[in-house]
């Protein structure tokens, strides 16, 4: 017994001893005891726990470093910061890497917190331009990879000893082959656009060996030769390889027809589509956010002004009180007005702190902290003129310019492409192969002679027998194969077609839900006017109101209760104006955001970011090249367009009465601005007391004819109108800012405010 067989024997031995101890011998109760004394280490009492990750990511100074919000407790003097509207718009689009949505603050649906990686970003466009997953999101350059040329090449060496089974080998019995074998192989291929597979190889394989039967004990064979593959049939063609990629080797596992450059592109556009959609609506949630803000002021001062009339009435009520009291003055008189005070008080605490809130959510969806210091204050004025619009020019542009329906047309696009790619596939497969490669062999790789000694052509050299070229090879040929029926073909074709005629009646739809968001903004464009208008006259009645009032309360004509009626009146008034004015600013933003204009009213603009100067040098380069190079009148050396300079066809609308037909051609889609007709006056005017009208000789008897639009004017509603018409023009109504930082009267005890100053409404706004 040599000393390998006793080894093992040993190793066998050993290890049926481990696995019958490891079976019986160890159990739970089994004192195991190790040398030394140690803590005990690794190990974990459960398997599954939260944990957090080791990312370190500093947090901006902007957020750690902010301040406190703003509250109702908190009187500091902050810095007042005037903002315009173009400026904010402008903030919001600078600091807005992540696009955020309004709303969302605050709720479960946040989508920022719930699904970050759904969330809008600047980066969008460029990770789907890089994207290199197959499916329907594959970027352009995965695409273009597809034609990307290929390197390969490996080397193996082996060597093998084996018994021979006979009695001559080697001279002895049972002699030993030895072998010693190297391989060396590398190729290039290459996918051109039309579907055709180009390779260039080159091989070499080393033998060396015992063996006596060998002209040679060791040698090299080898080639280099060039393939070519030309698809016929399915798969074939420049079209088919732009849309679908370039035909795999196995036609029966069809995985799509949604690889190619061209779909690939269109998936950009489509991306793009989405991020100006929420670059839009960024837009639009900061200019409402901007205005909410502005109405935060103004009913802010609203209140004040409210509750400092209270005040004063309450001192009023109060007096006369402690006097023993006047004519028409009751003690309830004096517990009302005090009941009105804390309730203007209420609300003008309610307001500023909605200041605070509207405040704070602008600075959320501009990218501010809480609290830097300063304390926004929106400095435009909403318009107060009229907006007349024309329906067909909005409606063209609507059609025209919403981004949903060119996402949308994108979609018919790509699957009009992939309906193409996929009835060539209904075809069978039928190539052209072809090869062709110069064979070699040698007693050595390389030599600087060709003689042996052994034979007359001389095999010294491999590489020497390949540069003589008199060893060659050629195959030429077709390749053919289908699938008897055709049915997953087929399928994937009737798919596509489902799938474009869902596309286009989507359209449709899509085309017919903006007509009907266009018309409900019209609706509440001029309702907003409308009521805009009315809640100013009630405003301007609720000031002539308080006035008179006030007099016959001084003169102690009428009770304190019909004053205080007439100023929570006066103060719903002007806040149902203010809201009614927002309102229609919102709705005006509303139009152009439904028409797809809101980017151009605003002067954004969408464009891609600066590439490598090199990169414009050699398109220059190649696009000289090809400027002077020779037309091929019959071969379609360039594909044809899918992609427009603009919009394609023209969008006509139905004129009305009297109106023009408008199409996507016309110039001039900016409809005039004509003033306000009415809500011209202040406030403060107190026109002089009607004097009382004379009766009628006849009563007015209004018909209501049988179908008629109750929606038309009707002979009361113009008889207002007169009325109104007839008070005279007065001076513009000048709208002052409010100041976040005004000061408040204390009222915890009305006793400590007898001998205070009634401050006057202009002292709260600056």
């Amino acid at each position: 017994m040599n000393l390998r067989q006793k080894l093992h024997q040993f190793f066998c031995g050993c290890f049926i001893t481990s696995q019958l101890v490891g079976c019986h011998g160890l159990g739970t109760d089994t004192d195991l005891h190790y040398l030394g004394d140690k803590d005990l280490q690794y190990y974990e009492d459960v398997a599954t726990k939260i944990e957090y990750p080791a990312v370190f990511e500093e947090t901006p100074e902007e957020i750690t470093f902010s301040g406190k919000p703003r509250t109702l407790a908190d009187r500091s003097q902050d810095e007042i910061w005037d903002l315009p509207l173009m400026d904010a718009i402008h903030l919001g689009l600078a600091n807005s890497e992540v696009i955020r949505v309004s709303g969302t603050l605050g709720t479960n649906g946040n989508g920022l917190l719930n699904n970050p990686d759904g969330t809008p970003t600047i980066f969008d466009p460029s990770i789907q331009e890089t994207n290199v997953l197959l499916g329907g999101s594959r970027g352009v350059e995965a695409a273009l990879s597809a034609f990307d040329t290929t390197f390969t090449t490996n080397m193996l060496w082996g060597r093998s000893e084996q018994v021979q089974n006979s009695p001559f080998f080697g001279g002895i019995p049972g002699g030993t082959l030895t072998q010693e074998t190297g391989q060396f192989q590398s190729g290039l291929s290459k996918t051109f656009a039309n579907g055709g597979q180009f390779a260039v190889s080159h091989n070499w394989n080393y033998t060396g060996s015992n063996s006596t039967s060998q002209l040679f004990p060791s040698n090299y064979a080898g080639n280099t030769g060039l393939s070519y593959r030309q698809p016929f049939l399915a798969g074939a063609g420049v079209e088919y390889t732009r849309i679908a990629g370039p035909i795999g080797s196995g036609f029966t596992g069809i995985t799509g027809v949604s690889q190619g450059v061209v779909i690939a592109r269109i998936n950009n556009d489509l991306v793009l589509a989405d991020f100006e959609k929420n670059v839009r609506n960024l837009v639009s949630d900061i200019e409402e956010s901007y205005w909410q803000m502005y109405l935060a002021y103004r009913l802010y001062d609203t209140q004040v002004v409210a509750r400092n009339s209270a005040l004063r009435s309450w001192r009023e009520a109060h007096a006369k009180l402690e006097a023993g009291g006047t004519r028409n003055f009751k003690p309830a008189d004096e517990a009302q007005a005090k009941d009105r005070l804390f309730e203007t008080q209420s609300s003008v605490q309610a307001t500023r702190s909605d200041i605070y809130t509207a405040e704070s959510r602008f600075r959320r969806l501009v990218g501010l902290p809480v609290n830097d210091g300063k304390i926004i204050r929106p400095i435009d004025d909403p318009i107060a003129a009229e907006f007349t619009p024309d329906w067909s020019m909005c409606l063209t542009e609507a059609l025209v310019h919403r981004v949903e329906l060119r996402k949308q047309k994108w979609n018919i696009k790509s699957l009009e492409f992939q309906h193409l790619a996929a009835t060539s596939l209904t075809r069978p497969r039928l190539d052209l192969v072809s090869s062709y490669q110069v064979n070699a062999f040698g007693d050595r790789l390389l030599s600087q002679k060709n003689t042996d000694g052994i034979t007359a052509q001389g095999l010294h050299s491999a590489y020497g027998t390949l540069m003589q070229n008199d060893q060659d090879s050629w195959s030429l040929g077709f390749e053919f194969s289908m699938p008897l029926g055709f049915r997953s073909a087929h399928a994937q074709v009737e798919n596509l077609e489902f799938r474009l005629s869902k596309a286009r009646a989507v359209l449709k739809a899509q085309e017919m839900d903006v007509s009907q968001e266009l018309a409900i903004t019209f609706q509440d464009l001029t309702k907003n006017y409308a009521t805009a208008q009315s809640n100013f006259n009630r405003w301007r009645a609720a000031r002539r109101r308080v006035e008179l009032f006030d007099a016959e309360v001084q003169a102690g004509t009428t009770t304190l209760d019909t004053l205080l009626r007439a100023q929570s009146s006066l103060a719903a008034a002007e806040t149902e104006y203010y809201r009614s004015l927002v309102s229609y600013n919102v709705a005006i933003k509303n139009l152009h955001k439904w028409k797809g204009t809101l980017l151009k009213h605003d002067n954004i603009h969408l464009m891609e970011g600066e590439w490598n100067p090199v990169a414009y040098q050699q398109a220059l380069r190649r696009a000289w090249a090809r400027t002077h190079g020779i037309d091929a009148h019959k071969l379609r050396s360039k594909p044809e367009p899918f992609v427009a300079e603009g919009f394609i066809g023209e969008v006509g609308v139905m004129p009305g009465n009297g109106e023009t037909s408008y199409t996507s051609e016309q110039d001039g889609l900016t409809p005039d601005i004509l003033p306000v007709p009415e809500p011209e006056m202040s406030p403060d005017y107190a026109p002089p007391v009607p004097v009382a009208p004379v009766e009628p000789a006849a009563r007015l008897e209004i018909r209501n004819p049988v179908n008629r639009n109750p929606f038309a004017p009707t002979n009361a509603d113009a008889a207002i109108k007169v009325v109104i018409d007839a008070e005279g023009e007065q001076p513009a109504f000048n709208i002052r800012r409010v100041s976040a930082q005004q000061d408040e009267l204390p009222i915890s005890d009305t006793r400590d405010n007898r001998e205070l100053d009634l401050r006057p409404a202009k002292s709260f706004v600056e």
